[in-house]
């Protein structure tokens, strides 16, 4: 089987504009991603989907200069983007990365991975019963299934990517995967400046390499302050990206 891994980005975030490429402990949060996404060792591919604006020339230059491969497709309509990674690649498996997650663990990536193996299911996910914090999540999708909803997801489901499949989990075959222990209290993504100021603390605690989730959380227990900076923070719902 062929693994590919994709990582959506953009600078058109609305409530933290250009935040992929914010530099953070001598990397961009993309780079940091990037680097994530390869330590976890079960990539064959690995390529950033972005934009044809022109704000996005800076996240392709940025792959460029980091050696990675970048497609560039339609701003919201990110599963046309997903598959035109897909016209230039074979790939049997997609890993599905957003570039607002630099505290991605690559452990997690790969028994996520290994678990869709076993299983040999359509989709695996981490977030149908969330017990890891938000920015840790892990999807993976058979690519057959991926260009199989080309033909069924409408709007927010075509910004989603994945989520035609899990809202219409009776037509595929989908694993939701938990965690223990319950880590879903915390928020390890970036789209506020309030998230930008936790995740900057746990990169400055922990250097370059990146850490396991349970190490960064159980640090952060000692830290309450710190947890508490964008705890008031809400995600957007589905419908509303």
């Amino acid at each position: 089987m062929t693994t590919l891994g994709i990582i959506q980005a953009r600078m058109g975030s609305t409530r933290l504009p250009g935040k992929v490429l914010r530099p953070l402990g001598g990397r961009t949060v993309l780079d940091r991603v990037v680097n994530a996404a390869r330590e976890s060792g079960i990539l064959d591919d690995l390529v950033v989907a972005t934009t044809t604006l022109p704000d996005d020339d800076a996240v392709a230059a940025e792959c460029e200069r980091i050696g990675v491969a970048c497609h560039r497709g339609p701003v919201d309509d990110v599963l046309t983007r997903f598959l035109g990674v897909l016209e230039t690649r074979s790939a049997d498996t997609v890993l599905r990365f957003t570039a607002d997650c630099p505290l991605l663990d690559p452990e997690l990536v790969a028994r996520a991975f290994r678990v869709f193996e076993a299983a040999g299911v359509d989709y695996l996910t981490t977030s149908i019963t969330r017990t890891l914090p938000r920015g840790l999540d892990v999807e993976v999708v058979r690519a057959t299934v991926l260009k199989e909803i080309d033909r069924l997801a409408y709007d927010h489901h075509r910004t989603h990517v994945t989520s035609y499949i899990y809202s219409h989990a009776d037509d595929f075959d989908v694993i939701g995967l938990t965690a223990q222990p319950d880590l879903s209290h915390l928020r390890l993504t970036l789209d506020t400046e309030d998230d930008w100021k936790l995740i900057e603390a746990v990169i400055d605690h922990f250097g370059d390499a990146p850490a396991a989730i349970r190490t960064v959380a159980s640090w952060l227990d000692g830290q309450p302050e710190l947890a508490a900076l964008n705890a008031h923070v809400r995600q957007k719902e589905l419908d509303q990206a």
